[in-house]
């Protein structure tokens, strides 16, 4: 059967797959909650009746919010989307202020949250928001309002008749979401796409999935209002894969090694961590195994899948990988296939590293704008090289502008941005191409990204600066957790630093240095200065004079959703983070 709308994924999977699991919630305790394809369709159908029977018409707005991904979520997303409605999903963790914006720019009528709390800040700002007739919980929730309801309302089996005809109304270009972009500036974007930006893009992204066998399981943890982690569950639902969401973040590993998953999706900054929570374990692991770790890490640090090594190096792996690489891979649950990365630049260091622990990355690239894979390795010699994001997915066309800016039309590209023709405007060229922003070229026939274009600046002396570069360099150095290049239009480049605290620590203990315990106190350490200055020194020497950092500060907190220096898919919002540590900036140019 041929799928036109995105609802249209339920009867394919049902024809082609029919799984016990569609979707999995993962509970407390190695317990599982699942639904099969028929329990998908079913309760999915239940949620268009309820929906239709509460009142929803097509082009009403409904907002999901969930602290953590689960099965619900998709089920009342389907729901959604057959009755003719348009989901607007949101992060949990932004500001009552943004989902105000939110909620009346898009109109919303109904919303469903995870749990009490998301009910509480949304109840909070109802009374200025007079478009919002109600609030559903999804988990039970005493005395509140339960998803339930909904269900209950869907019992009316004589409402089918109805959704079948709304259904076949549906046409493929009509809007089915409206995703607002959290943004590293500004007021929140309000992205339409239609049935055909999402699943054209899921359906051309197959052929860039590795075979994952029979009975395959992904792992879902990444928020599934983000585009990119919403198109791979399409694309996983398509390809018959069960669907398991994880816990939470913090559950992540256990949940790792319980569901041993062939795939799953992460972006790079959750990669750092799991390498820095592996370089710290290695490198305090006591003299004989730390020195066999370094080693190691040592003996792959420039390997690149695509070239053979000398004989010796296999030997030497040999070991390394059943001393050490050998507990990475169960880690991750001992079946993963492949990670797939998108959202941000991903460390070539960190690429090389995993791909040699047989844990293999898949970058890939894209926008909220674009539904959103434009491009993306693969397992194929000729369409994969480290340092590139792959190769343009089929019925894309990109090209690059004579700036170097990538330029992008295809299916996938949005309709606009809800209630701002003049930004849409701003958005394409005069013949139709969308600008993505990113400055990019073609390397072997495969996009390699530099940069964002509103990131590069000029020095005061006229000379440009690539803040991405310099910062993915400087992450090579442990002490470091998180570093901005700042520094346009002044005279130098300089870096705020979010030191790594647990490694300073660790560090501090293992060599009797006292630098406190705090936050606050590790930044004002002289001795962590010292070991990040020198460190720096070293890999300054691989970029011109004009780009090296001349001076840094170390914040004396961590820079998170919360404080506004993060977006929830964890880049940095660069204006925020120099407005909060402002005396630092300051500090550093007036030194």
């Amino acid at each position: 059967m041929e799928m036109k709308r995105l609802f249209d994924i339920l009867d394919y999977q049902a024809k082609n797959h029919n799984l016990e699991r569609a979707l999995v919630n993962v509970l407390p305790g190695k317990k599982l909650k699942a639904y099969s394809t028929q329990d998908y369709i079913h309760l999915s159908d239940k949620v268009s009746r309820g929906l239709l029977k509460y009142g929803v018409k097509p082009g009403d707005k409904i907002a999901i919010i969930v602290n953590n991904n689960c099965a619900e979520w998709n089920i009342i997303e389907m729901g959604i989307e057959k009755v003719g409605a348009i989901s607007v999903p949101i992060y949990s963790s932004i500001s009552p202020q943004e989902n105000e914006f939110i909620f009346n720019q898009a109109g919303v009528k109904l919303c469903f949250v995870s749990h009490k709390d998301l009910y509480n800040k949304i109840a909070s700002i109802q009374k200025n928001t007079p478009s919002l007739e109600e609030v559903f919980c999804i988990n039970d929730e005493e005395n509140l309002p339960n998803w339930k309801e909904i269900l209950e309302l869907g019992e009316d089996e004589s409402l089918q008749p109805e959704i079948e005809k709304i259904k076949e109304k549906i046409q493929p270009d009509d809007l089915v979401t409206i995703i607002y972009t959290s943004g590293t500036t500004g007021s929140p974007k309000g992205v339409m796409l239609s049935h055909k930006n999402l699943l054209s893009n899921a359906i051309d992204c197959q052929e860039r999935i590795p075979e994952v066998g029979e009975n395959a399981r992904a792992l879902s943890f990444l928020p599934v209002c983000h585009v990119f982690e919403r198109t791979l569950l399409n694309l996983y639902q398509i390809k018959g894969l069960s669907i398991y969401f994880a816990q939470n973040l913090d559950t992540i590993g256990e949940d790792l090694k319980f569901v041993q998953p062939q795939i799953m999706t992460v972006v790079p900054r959750l990669v750092e961590k799991v390498f820095n929570k592996i370089y710290e374990t290695g490198a305090n692991a006591g003299p004989v195994k730390s020195k066999i770790f370094k080693w190691s890490l040592d003996l792959i640090k420039d390997y690149d899948p695509k070239v053979k090594m000398p004989l010796n190096w296999y030997l030497k792996y040999k070991v390394a990988n059943k001393l050490i690489f050998s507990k990475w891979r169960e880690g991750m649950g001992g079946k993963m296939v492949t990670l797939v990365s998108g959202s941000a630049k991903l460390s070539e260091k960190l690429n090389r590293m995993f791909w040699a622990a047989g844990i293999p990355i898949l970058e890939g690239y894209g926008l909220t704008e674009t539904s959103p894979v434009i491009s993306v390795n693969c397992f194929d010699r000729k369409g994969f090289k480290i340092g590139t994001v792959g190769k343009i997915v089929k019925n894309i066309d990109v090209k690059i502008a004579d700036d170097g800016e990538v330029l992008v039309k295809g299916p996938c590209v949005f309709q606009g941005y809800y209630e701002n023709p003049e930004l849409t405007k701003e958005a394409f060229t005069e013949d139709g191409w969308f600008k993505t922003g990113d400055i990019g070229e073609f390397d072997e026939g495969l996009l390699k990204l530099t940069d964002r274009k509103k990131q590069i600046f000029k020095t005061s002396g006229g000379k440009y600066i690539v803040p991405a570069a310099l910062e993915d360099a400087m992450k090579r150095i442990p002490f470091i957790e998180q570093i901005m290049v700042v520094g346009e239009g002044k005279k130098m480049p300089c870096a705020l630093i979010q030191p790594n605290y647990d490694f300073s620590i660790k560090w501090a203990e293992k060599n009797g240095v006292e630098i406190g315990t705090t936050p606050a106190e590790i930044a004002k350490s002289e001795a962590i200065y010292k070991e990040i200055e020198k460190a720096m020194a070293e890999i300054n020497q691989e970029f011109g004079r004009w780009e090296q950092i001349k001076r840094f500060r170390l914040t004396p907190e961590e820079w998170t959703i919360e404080n506004g220096c993060l977006t929830p898919t964890l880049k940095y919002k660069r204006k925020n983070t120099i407005e909060k540590f402002k005396n630092l900036f300051d500090e550093m140019y007036e030194a």
